[in-house]
C-alpha cells in the first residue's frame, strides 16, 4: 500500500499534565472523530481504541494488519522523538491507500514521555520510551483544500488571460494589474504602472465622479453600474472604456477591483459585450451542479442552449432525464473525470457531449461540451481526405505511418492497412536528377527533425511492383510549435502523366511536327551552347539548306505530297550526318545542319557533297518519282568567333540566298562581304521605302523614234533614285529590292502618277504629241487594284489613255498567262495600249500571243547587240523572224539597244518600225528631254 508523510512538532505546549489520559485529552482538544493509540518504543508494542482501524480505512482487519498499518505510519514520529526533547507535541500528515482504494489523509498527534517521569513534567530526564497520540481522518478537509486550490488558480488564470483589463487599488494606489491592463494603458508591462495612483488615468473632470462611485461601495462584493469614462494612456492618447467597480479586500486591506474594457469603436464594443456575457456565464459550455444524488441544484445559460431545456424547468430534476441517458457520476469521476457520450435535447435530437465530472461538496459540478459540430467535422474532414485524389499521410513523431488515406494507398501501390506503422523509407525515393535521396533526407524526416515545411517537391518513388511514379510532394507539421520531433502530414500527387505531357510538350516545343526534327529554337539552343564551349583549333559549322523549286511539287501536286517529301527529305539529311550533329528544319522547305568538330573547310566540302547525294535520289511519293536539290549555305566559326548563335544562322542563310542567285544546286561560304553587301541591301531597302516621301525618286525619259521618219513619237518614263548619301542608285540594284519586298507597288504607283502627269502638262502647255512608255512589274501585274489605279491616274493628270503604252515582260507574262489576259483586257478597256517587253528571252509561242489584246512588241537588247558583230546574220535573221510574226498579228515593233549607225541601218532594212537606246538618246530628265 503507497502512502506519503507530512511530519512536524508543535511546540505551544510544552509540558505533560497529568494522567496518561489527560494526555489524550489534551491532544483530542484539537481532533474530532479520532481514534487512539499507543506505542511502546522499546518492545514495539501497539495498543488503540476501537475507532482507530475506522479512522484508518481498517475496518474488519486482523489485530495484526491494524499494528502493522499503525507502525508503518507512524514511524517518522519515533524517528522524530528519539531526537527530541520529552515535551515536544509532534504532529504528521500521512496520505495512504487501504485496500478499499480510495486514497486517505490521517492526521496523527502525538506526545512521547520516558521511563523517569510520566512526560507531562519538565522535570522529565532520560530517552523517550512511549509514544501516545491520537489519529484523525482529514481525507475531506485536504480534498476541499486541493480544490480551492484549484479554483484559485482557475481563478488567477482567469484573471491573467482575461482579454478584459483588471487592476486592484487601494487608498487609490494601483496594487495589481493584469496584462490586459497594461496593453490599455499602453505600458509596457503591469510592474512599470505598480503604485501609481489610480486618477493619473482618468480624466481631471472626471475624477469626482469617480471617486462618488467608489464611495457608494460600501460592503465587500457591492459592485457599481457599469460606466463609460476616458482612459488616458501613457502615451497622452486617449481611450473610450468601460468600466465596472467592485469592493474587494487586498491583503486584509478595503480594495476596489476594476473591470476595463475597450468600447472605441462599436465592433469592439459588441465582442466585448459578447465576451463579457460569456463571462457572467463563466464558459461556453454546459456547466451543470447536482447534488450526490444527482439531481440538478443549478443550470447555466449554456446548458440551456446544449440541452434546450430552461434554467427554472431544470432545476430540482434528475440530470439523467435532462440529459437524455444515464450517468454515473461517482463512475465517471473515479474513471478519470472524463467520459464521452450520445444525449439527447429536449427535442430529441442526439448531441454527442464529452462530460467533465468533479467531486464538490455533498455532489457534483459537470461541465458538458458539446462536440456534435467538432465530430461533425472531424467526419467531413475525414470522408473528404478519403475522397481525394490526392494522397494524404500522417507520420508520428517515431517516424513510422500513423494513418493513410485510400489514395496514398493507390499512388504509391500498398493498401492502407501495411503502410500503417511502416517507414516512410519504405518506398524509394529519387531526386528529378535520378540521384537516391537517404532515409534521413526524406521531406517527412527533416519536417520532422525541423518543423519546416517542403513545398511541392518533385520527386520519383519506386512502388512494391517496380513501377516508377513521379510525385509533387510537400509536408507539413502537425503543431509547429511543439517540441521536435514533430508530427507531419505529408501530401502527393501523382504527376507522372503530367509529367509524360511536359515532356511531350517541351518535345513538341523544340522539334518541328511535321519531320520531327529539332525546330529553330532548338537549333540555336544547341548552336550557342556549343559557341559557350568552343574546342581550340576547331570550328562550329551551320549549313542553311533550301530546297530548289519546291514551290512546284507544292503548287502542281498539293501539300500532302509537299509534306512527304519534307519528311523524306529530313530523314535522308538525319541518316547522313553523325550522331552527335543536329539537323532542323527551320520552316517551309528550309532546314539548317549545325555540326561540330570541323577541323578543315574540306571536311565541310565533303558532308555537302554526301548530303547532295542522298537529296539527288528520286523520291517516290505516291507513285510519282520527283526530284529534288537544295541551295546550301555555309557559315562556320572557330573559338575566337564573337557571333552569336542568331548571328550565325542569319549568315548562313544570307550565303544559302547568295548560292540560289548564282544559280540552284550550289552553296556558297558566307564571308565578310557578302554581309557587307546584304546588310547595304538592307539599309536601301529601308531608305527605299522613305525614299517617295522624301522626294528622293524621280523618272527619267528615254526617245522612242520612227525609223522610218527618225522623229521622237514616244518616251518611256525609267525610275531614277538619287540617295542622299549614296548618290545615284542604279535601278539594276534597287529595282530587285522593290520586287523582292512590297515596295514595287509603292514606288510603280508613284512613277506613272510623276510621269503621266509630266506628260500631261507637256501636251497641254507645249502641244508636245508624244506618247508614254511606262513598265509594270509582275507583282504590279498581279495587284487587284491595278486596274482602278491607272484608271484614277489618267482621270487625274488628264492625259488621255491612248496616249499612255503599258509594258509587261514577256516572262511576266507567261507566269500566268489566263490571269495576264484578264487583267490585260481590263486595261485595254481603259483606252490604254499595251507592249510585251524583252520579247524573245522567254518562253512564250504565237498562239499564246494571240490571245493578249497587245499593240506593240519591244524586241530585246541582246538581239540588237547582235547586228554589226559576228553573229550579225544569226540576228539579222532571228529580228526578221519577230518583225514578221509581229507584223502578221498587227503589233508594232519596237527595238532596244539601238546604239551604233549600223544596228539602226540593219534595223530599218528589216522592216523594224521604231526604236531606242543610246544613238537617239540616253535616259535624262525632263528638261533635257522636252525642254525647259
Amino acid at each position: 500500500m503507497d502512502f506519503d508523510m507530512e511530519a512536524h512538532t508543535r511546540d505551544q505546549l510544552s509540558h505533560w499534565f497529568g494522567p496518561e489520559r489527560d494526555e489524550l485529552a489534551d491532544l483530542a482538544l484539537t481532533a474530532s472523530a479520532a481514534g487512539t493509540w499507543a506505542l511502546d518504543l522499546r518492545t514495539g508494542e501497539a495498543t488503540w481504541n476501537a475507532e482507530l482501524p475506522g479512522v484508518l480505512g481498517m475496518c474488519g482487519r486482523s489485530t495484526e494488519e491494524v499494528r502493522s498499518r499503525l507502525r508503518d505510519l507512524v514511524d517518522p514520529l519515533v524517528i522524530a522523538a528519539e531526537k527530541a526533547p520529552a515535551w515536544e507535541v509532534f504532529d504528521l500528515e500521512q496520505s495512504h491507500t487501504p485496500l478499499d482504494g480510495r486514497t486517505r489523509w490521517t492526521r496523527f498527534l502525538a506526545r512521547a514521555h520516558t521511563a523517569a517521569g510520566n512526560g507531562a513534567g519538565a522535570e522529565d530526564t532520560g530517552p523517550v520510551e512511549r509514544l501516545v497520540g491520537i489519529a484523525t481522518d482529514i481525507t475531506d478537509r485536504r480534498e476541499t483544500e486541493d480544490e480551492l486550490g484549484d479554483l484559485a488558480d482557475r481563478y488567477r488564470l482567469l484573471v491573467e488571460f482575461s482579454p478584459n483589463g483588471i487592476c486592484v487599488h487601494v487608498d487609490g494606489t494601483l496594487v495589481y494589474l493584469n496584462p490586459a491592463a497594461a496593453d490599455l494603458v499602453g505600458a509596457d508591462s503591469p510592474d512599470a504602472l505598480l503604485g501609481r495612483d489610480v486618477t493619473e488615468f482618468v480624466a481631471p473632470d472626471a475624477v469626482p465622479e469617480m471617486l462618488r462611485r467608489l464611495d457608494t461601495l460600501d460592503r465587500p462584493g457591492s459592485a457599481a453600474e457599469p460606466t463609460r469614462v476616458a482612459l488616458r494612456r501613457v502615451d497622452g492618447d486617449t481611450l473610450v472604456i468601460e468600466t465596472v467597480a467592485v469592493r474587494t479586500t487586498w491583503q486584509g486591506r478595503p480594495a476596489f477591483q476594476v473591470i476595463m474594457r475597450d468600447v472605441t469603436v462599436e465592433r469592439a464594443a459588441q465582442a466585448a459585450l459578447r465576451y463579457q456575457a460569456a463571462l457572467v456565464a463563466h464558459v461556453s459550455d454546459a456547466i451543470i451542479a447536482t447534488d450526490s444524488d444527482g439531481v440538478v441544484r443549478s443550470w447555466n445559460p449554456a446548458a440551456e442552449a446544449v440541452y434546450g431545456h430552461s434554467a427554472d424547468a431544470a432545476v430540482g430534476k434528475p440530470v439523467a432525464e435532462l440529459v437524455g441517458t444515464s450517468l454515473d457520476l461517482s463512475g465517471i469521476v473515479a474513471d478519470g473525470g472524463v467520459t464521452e457520450s450520445e444525449h439527447r435535447r429536449c427535442d430529441g435530437t442526439a448531441v454527442l457531449v464529452r462530460v467533465s465530472a468533479s467531486e464538490m461538496e455533498d455532489g457534483y459540478v459537470l461541465v458538458c461540451a458539446d462536440e456534435t459540430a467538432r465530430r461533425q467535422a472531424e467526419l467531413r474532414y475525414r470522408t473528404v481526405v478519403t475522397a481525394l485524389d490526392e494522397g494524404v499521410v500522417v507520420v508520428d513523431p517515431s517516424g513510422l505511418v500513423e494513418t493513410a488515406n485510400p489514395a496514398a494507398g493507390r499512388v504509391l501501390g500498398l493498401p492502407v492497412h501495411a503502410m500503417i506503422g511502416c517507414s516512410p523509407s519504405l518506398f524509394p525515393l529519387h531526386d528529378e536528377a535520378g540521384v537516391r535521396i537517404p532515409a534521413s533526407e526524406y521531406p517527412s524526416a527533416y519536417t520532422r527533425r525541423t518543423g519546416r515545411p517542403t513545398d511541392a517537391r518533385v520527386l520519383r518513388a519506386r512502388r512494391p511492383d517496380g513501377r516508377w511514379v513521379w510525385l509533387s510532394l510537400s509536408c507539413r507539421a502537425l503543431d509547429a510549435s511543439a517540441p521536435a520531433p514533430h508530427s507531419v502530414v505529408i501530401s502527393f500527387t501523382d504527376i507522372t502523366e503530367r509529367r509524360a505531357i511536359g515532356q511531350r510538350l517541351a518535345h513538341d516545343a523544340t522539334h518541328d511536327p511535321l519531320t520531327g526534327l529539332a525546330n529553330r529554337a532548338l537549333i540555336l539552343r544547341r548552336l550557342s551552347s556549343a559557341l559557350r564551349r568552343p574546342q581550340p583549333g576547331r570550328m562550329a559549322c551551320v549549313l542553311f539548306i533550301d530546297l530548289d523549286k519546291f514551290k512546284v511539287i507544292n503548287d502542281s501536286l498539293g501539300h500532302g505530297i509537299g509534306d512527304k517529301v519534307l519528311r523524306i527529305v529530313g530523314q535522308r539529311l538525319q541518316h547522313r550526318v553523325r550522331q552527335r550533329d543536329l539537323v532542323g528544319r527551320l520552316g517551309g522547305d528550309e532546314f539548317a545542319i549545325v555540326t561540330f568538330g570541323i577541323e578543315h573547310t574540306g571536311q565541310i566540302r565533303a558532308r555537302i557533297d554526301h548530303l547532295r547525294e542522298a537529296l539527288l535520289e528520286p523520291i517516290s511519293v505516291e507513285g510519282r518519282r520527283l526530284r529534288v536539290d537544295a541551295s546550301i549555305g555555309v557559315v562556320t566559326a572557330d573559338a575566337d568567333d564573337q557571333r552569336s548563335a542568331e548571328d550565325l544562322l542569319r549568315d548562313a542563310d544570307v550565303a544559302m540566298y547568295q548560292a540560289k542567285t548564282r544559280g540552284r544546286g550550289r552553296f556558297e561560304f558566307f564571308d565578310v562581304e557578302l554581309r557587307e553587301r546584304v546588310q547595304r541591301q538592307l539599309r536601301l531597302e529601308q531608305d527605299l521605302r522613305d525614299s517617295v516621301r522624301e522626294g528622293q525618286l524621280w523618272v527619267a525619259y528615254q526617245p522612242i523614234v520612227d525609223l522610218r521618219t527618225y522623229r521622237r513619237v514616244a518616251v518611256e518614263g525609267l525610275l531614277r533614285w538619287q540617295h542622299p548619301a549614296h548618290g545615284l542608285i542604279s535601278p539594276g540594284e534597287f529595282i530587285p529590292l522593290a520586287e523582292e519586298s512590297d515596295l514595287i507597288n509603292l514606288i510603280g504607283g508613284h512613277m506613272l502618277r510623276t510621269a503621266t502627269r509630266e506628260l500631261a502638262l507637256r501636251r497641254w502647255r507645249d502641244g508636245t504629241p508624244t506618247r508614254l512608255t511606262v513598265n509594270l512589274s509582275a507583282r504590279q501585274l498581279d495587284d487587284e487594284s491595278l486596274v482602278a489605279d491607272v484608271d484614277r491616274v489618267l482621270r487625274d493628270t488628264g492625259l488621255p489613255p491612248g496616249e499612255l503604252c503599258l509594258e509587261i515582260t514577256e516572262s511576266a507574262l507567261m507566269r500566268e498567262p489566263a490571269a495576264a489576259a484578264e487583267v490585260l483586257t481590263a486595261l485595254r478597256g481603259l483606252g490604254v495600249r499595251l507592249a510585251i517587253d524583252d520579247f524573245g528571252t522567254g518562253y512564250s509561242s504565237l498562239a499564246q500571243l494571240w490571245k493578249l489584246p497587245l499593240d506593240t512588241l519591244k524586241i530585246d537588247r541582246s538581239f540588237v547587240a547582235g547586228l554589226g558583230g559576228p553573229g550579225e546574220t544569226d540576228a539579222e535573221a532571228i529580228i526578221k523572224g519577230i518583225v514578221t510574226m509581229a507584223h502578221s498579228m498587227g503589233l508594232v515593233v519596237v527595238a532596244e539597244g539601238a546604239e551604233t549607225d549600223r544596228q539602226v541601218a540593219v534595223l530599218r532594212e528589216l522592216g523594224c518600225d521604231q526604236a531606242q537606246g543610246y544613238h537617239f538618246g540616253k535616259p535624262a530628265p525632263p528638261e533635257e528631254t522636252f525642254g525647259a
